[in-house]
């Protein structure tokens, strides 16, 4: 997690100074994010929310980077472990709670109860839309250590199968032992757009919780 804060420093400060009218490939790559995190936070939450613009881009990068950071052999994968992410989404949720409290006081509480439902089926619908609200919080943290330990564990089986098979001294074997090291190839690539895909569907839905915060939808 500090080599991933360190490489998110060292991206901003390469190039960013300067300004340069011509970006080199670390601005270009900045720039590219702040854009596309801009948009979505503008899209979203509206002129508002642009607060928490600097919060959004840098839990990307910062997700990012630990998912990619996984992919070197004999580097440990923090976000592979839920008690990472969990604590990430737990606080996120909680957050964004307290943030809809303050801004809504008791009102916030009526996201519980959908427009133009029956009031006999107050008491009901309440607690549905509580246990989805709650579910919130622990699916958010869940989906992305899931699917990145699913990757990763994937990506060691097959590597562990083709080593096995290319060590195995039968030149039969050995041959076929190609074919699941071209297929780890190809799982490490598709595991490379994981890794940022995940992080940017963690930092959307984010984005989706501060937006009912603020909007109370």
């Amino acid at each position: 997690m500090l080599l991933g804060t360190g490489y998110f420093a060292f991206i901003y400060s390469t190039n960013i100074e300067n300004g340069l009218i011509i970006p080199g490939r670390y601005q270009t790559l900045v720039e590219t994010w702040y854009e596309s995190f801009h948009d979505l936070i503008k899209d979203n939450i509206g002129a508002e929310g642009m607060r928490f613009f600097p919060f959004i881009l840098t839990l990307f990068i910062f997700l990012a980077m630990m998912n990619l950071f996984g992919l070197v052999p004999y580097v440990f994968t923090p976000t592979s472990h839920v008690a990472v992410t969990f604590g990430l989404s737990i606080s996120i949720f909680i957050g964004a709670n307290l943030m809809g409290f303050v801004n809504h006081k008791l009102n916030f509480i009526s996201m519980f109860m959908p427009n133009g439902a029956p009031l006999g089926m107050s008491w009901f619908l309440v607690l549905i839309e509580f246990i989805s609200h709650v579910a919130k919080g622990i699916i958010l943290g869940l989906r992305l250590g899931a699917n990145i330990m699913a990757g990763h564990l994937l990506l060691a089986i097959i590597s562990s199968f083709a080593w096995q098979m290319l060590t195995s001294g039968i030149f039969a074997i050995t041959l076929l032992g190609f074919v699941p090291l071209f297929i780890g190839f190809f799982i490490t690539v598709l595991e490379m757009a994981v890794a940022v895909i995940q992080a940017y569907v963690f930092c959307l839905l984010t984005v989706i919780y501060l937006s009912e915060a603020i909007h109370l939808h």
